[in-house]
């Protein structure tokens, strides 16, 4: 399966972005209103500066406390975003989510960003070709 099919099958919305200089407790809030585990930073909603992931949030929380609530999303952001593109291949996908031990990908068609893309899509997506395989499977040993 490949990426674009996955962004075919996800609700139709807007990528959620931040501006860099919005603050890292707008940055939750957002994450809690939307229930999703990342978000992008960007000033024109197309390029990806940044990644800010709700375990970046945790993990300077957990070793400065709430003071970094109040800084800007762009010093606590992963600034080296890795994304995918909608010809590849979820396979590679979960491959590079997994060595890069993150669950958030934007995915770009040339410059400009078009979807995003999580861990549990990418799973999900995969679970949902294994169960047609097995299926398909069934019918040839079946006879049907």
């Amino acid at each position: 399966m490949q990426v674009h099919q996955i962004l075919r099958s996800k609700p139709k919305a807007t990528i959620i972005t931040v501006q860099p200089g919005s603050s890292v407790a707008d940055a939750a809030r957002l994450l809690a209103e939307r229930r999703i585990g990342a978000v992008i930073v960007s000033k024109d909603g197309r390029s990806p500066l940044g990644i800010l992931s709700e375990r970046d949030i945790v993990r300077d929380l957990g070793r400065r406390g709430a003071i970094c609530l109040g800084e800007k999303v762009e010093a606590l952001m992963t600034r080296n975003v890795i994304s995918c593109a909608p010809d590849e291949n979820t396979d590679d996908v979960l491959e590079k989510m997994t060595a890069g031990r993150f669950r958030h990908m934007p995915v770009m068609d040339g410059d400009g960003m078009v979807g995003i893309i999580s861990i549990g899509d990418v799973v999900a997506a995969r679970l949902s070709e294994l169960a047609m395989e097995k299926s398909a499977l069934e019918g040839m040993i079946m006879g049907n």
